[in-house]
């Protein structure tokens, strides 16, 4: 993850993301930021959870997993390593932990809980809180190397997985089947396969993809090599580019469009500025 800015502020799906039945589940972390609503369950390596945070379904981790105070998971809670759950949390099945468990007050877990290690009954640190705050800290002095040292100590289980990017949702986000919307930028890694329109500032598809819903923006849209799109592609103020062989099974509506060689459109084109065709601005960088 590149820590030029917040890193809560942009919605990042990492490369092979996918929507399984009723989960979404991705090689790497999970970061969900505060007060959003996850309509799925979600499996990954960690997974960290901000205050308020609520999931529509079970969640697998295969590393550590941290809820901040006041999250709410409507099934299971598995973890493969240390679980450290704030004050007031709410599981709605079983939580079962193969390490150490470290829970706060007033947790409420329907199903009861096993850890097979040590048991301590306090309240945790946010440690989502904690961590975003002392990252904003770092960056704002300067320090991107320490900030990029702490991510990579909590984060990364070992060398293998460094180059994993985490599942990042913003504060304040709604993922589910319906619609992933959030009100910031949106940036969806290669040979995804995601259920549900995409709501965003402006929305960066990589190649390969295929998104099963709508994609809508304020700015620019990019979609990449290959990349099929079961739905309109709609910006309010930007402009759309179209990669090499991508297919948009609906309308296009934008200021300026780009279609890549071979690119298609099923829909209707409703185009304020200029359609080039033949090639997009990324390849002529």
């Amino acid at each position: 993850m590149a820590f030029s800015r917040d890193p809560l502020d942009e919605l990042i799906v990492p490369d092979g993301t996918e929507t399984q039945e009723r989960d979404v589940v991705t090689d790497g972390d999970v970061l969900v930021g505060g007060r959003s609503t996850v309509e799925f369950g979600v499996r990954g390596r960690n997974v960290l959870a901000g205050e308020g945070a609520e999931f529509g379904g079970a969640i697998e981790a295969d590393g550590d997993c941290r809820l901040d105070m006041w999250c709410d998971v409507a099934e299971n809670v598995l973890v493969g390593q240390d679980a450290y759950i704030g004050e007031r949390v709410h599981v709605g099945g079983r939580l079962k932990v193969a390490g150490d468990l470290d829970i706060g007050d007033d947790v409420e877990i329907e199903e009861g809980f096993e850890a097979n290690g040590w048991i301590v009954i306090r309240n945790p640190m946010p440690t989502i809180v904690f961590l975003f705050v002392y990252l904003k800290h770092l960056l704002l002095i300067g320090e991107d190397d320490t900030a990029q040292q702490l991510v990579s100590e909590l984060l990364e289980d070992d060398a293998d997985d460094a180059d994993t990017e985490p599942l990042v949702i913003p504060q304040n986000a709604t993922v589910g089947d319906d619609a992933w919307r959030v009100s910031t930028p949106a940036t969806i890694g290669d040979n995804c396969r995601l259920h549900g329109n995409v709501r965003a500032e402006t929305i960066d598809v990589g190649t390969s993809c295929n998104i099963f819903g709508s994609l809508r923006a304020r700015g620019d849209i990019f979609v990449g090599d290959g990349t099929r799109i079961h739905g309109d592609v709609t910006t309010r103020n930007g402009d759309v580019e179209v990669g090499a062989d991508a297919r948009v099974l609906g309308d296009v509506s934008c200021g300026d469009l780009e279609l890549g060689p071979d690119a298609e459109v099923d829909g209707t084109i409703r185009a304020a500025g200029e359609i080039t065709m033949g090639t997009t601005e990324r390849e002529q960088e």
